[in-house]
C-alpha cells in the first residue's frame, strides 16, 4: 500500500525492520547507560541491579529510564517510518486534531478499563501454577517493583509531578509511537487484518513489561489502545489514554504515601477485585461510540491511506 510520499519499501518489510531496529536500539541504550551509571554513581555497572533500593542512585536510574524509552522505543519507530515515507510523523499517526468527543470518550474508556484490568489481574493471580513457576514469577514481580521504586520518590508534590513525567508521560509517548504507531500500524497495513495485528501487538506489549501477574491486564490495555488507534488513526489519543492509565496508578501511590504508607507497601498493595470484569460491557459500548465518533473524519487525516481497506470500512466486520 503506497502513496505519493512513499519511498517504495513495503509495510511488511517495515514491520520486520522495526523489530530489528528495536533490538539494536535497546542494545545501544544499554551501552549508553554504562557511562551514565558509572559517571553519576561512581560505581561499576555490574552493581546496578544490586543497588536498586539505594536512594542515592535514584537520579542515575531516572536518566537511564529516559534514555531507554527514547532510544529504545521512540527512535526505532521514527527511523523506520522515515525509511518508508517522506512524512514519517504523519505515517506514525501524528496528524489530525483530536475532537472533544474523542477526548472525553478516551477518559471514560480508560477509567472504566481500569476496573476491567483489576478483574483480569485478580483472575491472573489466581490461576493455578506450579510452586517453581510461582517463585520465579514472584521474583520477577519483586524485581519490577524494585525498579519502579528506584526511579520514583513521592515525598513531595514536585516529586509526584516528576514521577508523572518519568513513568506516565514519557512511556506513553514512546511506547505508543512504537507499539501502535509503528508495529500495529505497519502490520495492519501489510496484512489488512486489524484484529490480528492488534492482538499480536498487544501480546508483545504485555510481554515487554516482564510481569506474569500483570499480563492479562496489560494485554487488555493493549487491545483498548489498539482499537483507539485503529478507529481514529490519531496517536495523540493513544498517548492520552496510556498517560491516564499510568497517571492514575501513580496518583494512587502518591495518595497512599501521603497517608503515611511506605512506597514499597503502596506498590505491593493488592486491591484487585473480580467484580471489575463486569465493567467490560460498558467499555465495549464506549468503544463502539468512539468508533462512530471517529469514523467520520478518519479518511480526511492525510494523503496516506488508512491502515485497512475493506468493503465496509468497519473493523467490526473484519
Amino acid at each position: 500500500m503506497y502513496d505519493s510520499n512513499s519511498k517504495g519499501i513495503s509495510y511488511t518489510a517495515g514491520f520486520f525492520i522495526l523489530i530489528g531496529f528495536v533490538v539494536a536500539a535497546l542494545l545501544l541504550a544499554g551501552l549508553i547507560s554504562i557511562p551514565i551509571w558509572t559517571s553519576m554513581t561512581g560505581t561499576s555497572f555490574e552493581k546496578m541491579t544490586d543497588s536498586m533500593d539505594n536512594p542515592a542512585y535514584a537520579d542515575a536510574y531516572k536518566v537511564i529510564q529516559c534514555v531507554t524509552a527514547i532510544i529504545g522505543f521512540f527512535l526505532p519507530a521514527f527511523l523506520t517510518a522515515f525509511l518508508l515515507n517522506r512524512k514519517p510523523m504523519k505515517v506514525l499517526g501524528y496528524a489530525g486534531q483530536p475532537k472533544l468527543g474523542q477526548i472525553l470518550l478516551v477518559f471514560a474508556i480508560m477509567f472504566l478499563g481500569l476496573w476491567v484490568s483489576s478483574g483480569l489481574s485478580y483472575f491472573n493471580s489466581h490461576l493455578p501454577i506450579s510452586p517453581a513457576l510461582k517463585h520465579k514469577f514472584d521474583t520477577m514481580e519483586s524485581d519490577y517493583n524494585s525498579g519502579v521504586e528506584s526511579i520514583i520518590s513521592l515525598n513531595s508534590f514536585s516529586e509526584y509531578l516528576f514521577a508523572l513525567f518519568i513513568l506516565a508521560l514519557l512511556p506513553a509517548i514512546c511506547e505508543e509511537t512504537l507499539f501502535r504507531g509503528g508495529l500495529q500500524n505497519f502490520l495492519t497495513r501489510s496484512t489488512k487484518m486489524p484484529w490480528l495485528s492488534i492482538i499480536i501487538v498487544s501480546i508483545l506489549f504485555s510481554l515487554a513489561h516482564w510481569s506474569y501477574y500483570g499480563f492479562l491486564s496489560r494485554f487488555f490495555l493493549g487491545i483498548i489502545l489498539g482499537l483507539l488507534y485503529q478507529y481514529s488513526g490519531k496517536i495523540w489519543l493513544n498517548i492520552l489514554g496510556h498517560f491516564l492509565n499510568n497517571a492514575i496508578a501513580i496518583t494512587a501511590l502518591y495518595y497512599f504515601t501521603q497517608q503515611g504508607k511506605s512506597l514499597k507497601d503502596a506498590i505491593n498493595d493488592n486491591t484487585e477485585s473480580f467484580w471489575g470484569i463486569f465493567a467490560l460491557p460498558v467499555v465495549i459500548a464506549l468503544l463502539v461510540w468512539y468508533y462512530q465518533v471517529s469514523k467520520k473524519d478518519k479518511e480526511a487525516l492525510a494523503e496516506i491511506p488508512p491502515p485497512v481497506q475493506n468493503t465496509s470500512g468497519d473493523i467490526f466486520s473484519s
